[in-house]
């Protein structure tokens, strides 16, 4: 009994030191990673996010509105990520935007309805041109 056990036992230590052993990959150095470039549409819709959000606190607290940001009209001229998107669609709805934008600075009385169009506007156009920042583009309603 006791040499099948040393024999099995021996047999454990011998077929465990027989493993293969692998070879890992270390990462290569010369790898390189592309950077993500936002394309000039992209920039310019994030400042106007961001103008937008000044704006929305200006209204809710009464201050001055201030003027129509004229950076606003590149949204005819910027490039796209996809240069195919800038279609009619695209177009027209970017003049509603503006439209709304605008009716905010002429008409103070009635920024916060003339905010909230232009905000409609945005969300129209994204939910067919780009989903994404729809949840964000909400949050800057008016209630």
């Amino acid at each position: 009994m006791k040499k099948y056990l040393i024999l099995f036992l021996a047999s454990i230590v011998l077929f465990s030191c027989n493993k293969k052993q692998e070879k890992c990959e270390k990462p290569s150095s010369e790898k390189k990673f592309d950077m993500y470039e936002m394309s000039e549409m992209a920039v310019l819709m994030e400042q106007m996010y961001v103008d937008n959000e000044r704006l929305k606190q200006r209204i809710i607290k009464g201050d001055t509105i201030g003027e129509f940001p004229s950076h606003f009209l590149k949204i005819h001229s910027s490039v796209m990520t996809d240069k195919q998107e800038n279609d009619t669609f695209f177009k027209q709805h970017a003049s509603e935007f503006i439209q709304a934008q605008e009716e905010i600075y002429k008409d103070t009385k009635n920024a916060k309805a003339h905010f909230n169009a232009s905000i409609d506007a945005c969300v129209k156009c994204h939910e067919v041109k780009c989903g994404g920042p729809i949840v964000r583009i909400k949050k800057l309603y008016i209630k």
